[in-house]
């Protein structure tokens, strides 16, 4: 019997080696201790890989790995993975992005309570000062307080569900979700973002992508309640760390619970300095027992794509460039970037996603559908998402998937058109390529444009009336905003301009330009 051997490059928990050493077809090979120049030796024998942070899978890695078919990241982060090589080279990545579920969870209500009681200062204050000053540590309880939920994913539901248990009054915004997902559970939800930024504590458990990072800055700040507490146990930068230190130094955020960064190790982070933070090294993940899940799932995962049965949460799309007509992923670029667009001009949970296709590329429709859909779903999954898991996860949240083959009837030799279904109706955009890579929209919702699909834009809906391009021109001005680009399309229910800047529009502008006598929809999309 042939043997695949798998190769574990950092340390992971016993249990995970155990179930490669106790398996029959597997030679596995331990290789966490060696040097690193040395394990470029030893990687080039296997199939499968197995890391954490400490070894980076880098280009020489992959040309040392000259059999690999698929490097398991033990783990949620995946930031010392060449995802580009490996799609290259056809191997595919992939993480263990839920073992760390309950760590994580416990560990925001950790924060969540030490902020409450001041915990740690109380704690220091008898165990190394030995002082016992009982009428310092006078703390504020959780029973009675709203608590405001961004993001109702894996963690946030739980964190949602404990805190229900503590007789809070809990509120979620997760606008990509159905509603009844939080009210099933006896959890209040809003699509205001303003509802949230009005509780007591909020609790933030995100992705981190465009639209996630700085989301909670200065100016949501200063809308919140004078002495909010605020805890951030998912990633570096969803708060402002600017905007946490001023309000943190002036007492309008009373305190803080984090553990994560932007820039980690953070030992140096003036947030260290305050005196009313409560701060962890990255700990969400820092349990025994989810130490334990995780490496068994990324063994258990390294045997299946070893032996060619599945790839649980692959990363990346192992492609073959040279099967693919060249005329196709210029295609397939656009289709996500389309996409991806489209989601955030919705916001909103989605239904259904439809691709149409006219011309020859209407033959790769299932790679569009695919691409499609990640695209949609990485709005609101961020790194969940990946290009083996998106149907199921689409399946997971109740999205139909379609796709047809529309005769040429646009004058395009090659469109595509997407069509996703939301709760208020459907949007819809289409593109195509022009000189074998001109990437190009050429409709967004029934308004011929021509917009290339990079950069950062404000895309307004308005009635057809004089004045409105002066109108935003003054407020972008007054903002400090520059326009690098104003695309308008006329039709027979008003107008569309799709906006190119160069710096982002943050909520206040959007609001002052929806507050316009002839605007009808205004939002903000980077691509």
């Amino acid at each position: 019997m042939s043997k695949h051997t798998i190769v574990v490059c950092d340390h992971i928990h016993d249990a995970g080696l155990q179930i490669l050493q106790n398996t029959e077809d597997v030679n596995y090979v331990y290789a966490a201790d060696v040097d690193k120049t040395e394990l470029l030796n030893i990687i080039k024998d296997a199939q499968v890989a197995i890391t954490r942070s400490s070894t980076d899978v880098d280009e020489k890695f992959l040309n040392a790995a000259v059999n690999l078919k698929a490097v398991i990241r033990a783990g949620v982060g995946y930031d010392n993975v060449d995802m580009e090589g490996c799609s290259k080279r056809g191997i595919i990545a992939m993480n263990v992005p839920t073992a760390n579920t309950i760590a994580a969870v416990e560990l925001t209500m950790t924060h969540m309570l030490s902020c409450m009681r001041k915990f740690p200062y109380a704690h220091n204050q008898l165990k190394i000062d030995r002082v016992w000053k009982r009428e310092d540590w006078y703390g504020n309880e959780l029973y009675g307080k709203k608590l405001g939920v961004i993001g109702f994913g894996n963690i946030g539901h739980r964190v949602a569900l404990r805190a229900k248990s503590f007789e809070m009054d809990v509120l979620t915004y997760d606008p990509y979700i159905p509603s009844t997902k939080a009210t099933d559970l006896g959890i209040k939800y809003t699509t205001n973002f303003e509802d949230i930024l009005s509780c007591d504590i909020i609790t933030i458990h995100t992705p981190k992508n465009k639209e996630t990072i700085n989301m909670i800055g200065f100016e949501e700040i200063a809308r919140m309640k004078d002495g909010v507490v605020l805890i951030n146990c998912a990633r570096g930068g969803l708060y402002n760390e600017d905007a946490l230190y001023e309000n943190l130094k002036s007492g309008k955020v009373a305190m803080a619970g984090i553990d994560v960064f932007i820039k980690e190790p953070a030992i140096d982070h003036p947030l260290l300095d305050l005196p009313n933070v409560t701060v962890t090294a990255h700990l969400g993940a820092n349990t025994k027992e989810s130490q334990r899940e995780i490496s068994v799932q990324a063994a258990n995962n390294a045997i299946e794509s070893a032996r060619g049965i599945s790839y649980p949460n692959a990363l990346n799309l192992p492609i073959d460039e040279s099967k693919i007509p060249h005329f196709v992923k210029p295609y397939i670029e656009l289709t996500q970037k389309m996409a991806f667009l489209l989601a955030q001009l919705s916001k909103s949970e989605i239904r259904s996603i439809n691709i149409t296709a006219e011309g020859e590329i209407s033959e790769y429709l299932d790679s569009l559908q695919t691409f499609a859909t990640v695209g949609v779903l990485a709005v609101s999954c961020g790194d969940e998402v990946n290009y083996v898991n998106a149907n199921f996860i689409a399946k997971e949240k109740g999205i139909d998937l379609t796709n047809s083959e529309f005769s040429n009837h646009s004058g395009y030799q090659n469109k595509v058109s997407i069509n996703i279904t939301t709760p208020t109706g459907v949007k819809t955009i289409s593109g195509t390529v022009f000189n074998e890579d001109v990437q190009r929209i050429v409709e967004i919702n029934g308004f011929p444009l021509d917009i290339e699909p990079k950069g950062k834009m404000i895309i307004m809906r308005n009635h057809d009336v004089p004045g409105v391009i002066g109108e935003v021109g003054k407020i972008l001005g007054n903002n400090n905003i520059n326009i690098a680009d104003f695309r308008l399309s006329r039709g027979k229910d008003g107008a569309l301009a799709v906006i190119l800047i160069d710096e982002k529009a943050c909520s206040d502008v959007l609001k002052k330009l929806d507050s316009l006598e002839a605007a009808i929809a205004v939002a903000y999309a980077e691509i």
